[in-house]
């Protein structure tokens, strides 16, 4: 028992001396997704995510509406419209006027840390009431998806 209490003792001692270890605030921190959110402080229009940076194409990539189309009646026509009518999400109609390239992209995928962190996804969440699903999608396929939101939204 004697060298129990001494052994934690010493635990203690150990612990509490200025060499001791410190606080996890004390480093910079490794996590990616803390990262991101320091990224998105400095523009937060673009939101959260992998892409950074969308040059946009006048005039449209018909290619890329096409497969975009497809993408959206596969993946995301049951829970928005192409009008500004909510169903489950927002409607489409403008939405390339309101938002980034980036943001949109970025909400297409990686969905989830942007409804966690991105204060305009989180206005979406309170407005809609229901968590966008992750639906897997690529990068070239979320712009496919921008190409099209565009062309519904008037561009040519």
């Amino acid at each position: 028992m004697k060298y129990i209490s001494i052994f934690l003792l010493s635990l203690v001692l150990i612990n509490c001396s200025p060499g001791g270890p410190k606080n996890a605030e004390e480093y910079p921190s490794s996590d990616p997704a803390k990262s991101a959110v320091e990224e998105v402080m400095s523009d937060p229009t673009k939101g959260i995510g992998a892409v950074k940076n969308v040059t946009l194409n006048t005039p449209l990539e018909q290619e890329r509406v096409g497969r975009g189309l497809s993408i959206y009646e596969m993946k995301c026509s049951a829970c928005h419209k192409l009008t500004d009518q909510r169903i489950v999400g927002p409607g489409w109609k403008n939405i390339t006027k309101k938002r980034q390239p980036e943001w949109i992209m970025n909400m297409i995928t990686n969905v989830d840390v942007m409804l966690d962190k991105d204060v305009e996804a989180q206005k979406l969440l309170e407005l809609c009431l229901t968590r966008m699903p992750n639906q897997n999608v690529s990068i070239g396929d979320a712009r496919d998806v921008l190409e099209f939101m565009r062309q519904n939204d008037g561009e040519k």
